[in-house]
């Protein structure tokens, strides 16, 4: 079977060297981590490309339930992306104000990165996910900001570091890691 995670910057080529993985598969549950576009057109526009860029036999699920996704048997997986399931984690625990982050917020944030690093780590299903590396650009000038880009790269190393393929993209180019 098998994990990869396809790492690089924002439009490296990450969303479509992950598809490219799984185009032989006949069937992939593909893991849309976004928010929903309610309220966003550009954002709408670009779920919308997403979706039609994708292979018509594969099934979209729009969920942060990845735990119980990479527990259950099945087809593989594609997930797009870890950095979007931060941001929503870290939104759920209200986890981008120092004190409700130092009052249980970085609690309850860990816990859900341990439940899914030990779900990625132990998963039977084929899977391949996509994340961001936020750590190679301007150091973010809030605190909230600072956190974010540390939380990514603890999941991002901590997740690697269980993956048996973990693939770096930038300006369209792939190298393996």
């Amino acid at each position: 079977m098998g994990r990869t995670l396809v790492l690089g910057g924002a439009r490296s080529g990450k969303s479509g060297t992950a598809e490219r993985l799984l185009a032989a598969e006949p069937a992939v549950t593909y893991v849309a981590t976004a928010y929903p576009a309610d309220h966003d057109d550009e954002w709408a526009e670009r779920v919308r490309l997403h979706r039609a860029g994708r292979p018509a036999h594969w099934t979209t699920r729009e969920t942060l339930d990845l735990v119980g996704l990479l527990a259950a048997e099945g087809e593989p997986l594609l997930v797009d992306c870890l950095t979007l399931w931060l941001t929503r984690v870290m939104d759920r625990h209200d986890a981008w104000d120092d004190a409700t982050w130092a009052a249980g917020a970085e609690t309850a944030v860990t816990a859900d990165v341990d439940a899914l690093v030990e779900a990625w780590r132990t998963t039977g299903r084929r899977v391949v996910a996509v994340s961001n590396e936020v750590g190679q650009g301007v150091v973010p000038d809030t605190a909230s900001g600072r956190r974010f880009r540390d939380q990514m790269g603890r999941l991002n190393a901590r997740v690697a570091a269980v993956t048996e393929d973990v693939l770096w993209c930038t300006a369209g180019r792939v190298g393996r890691l």
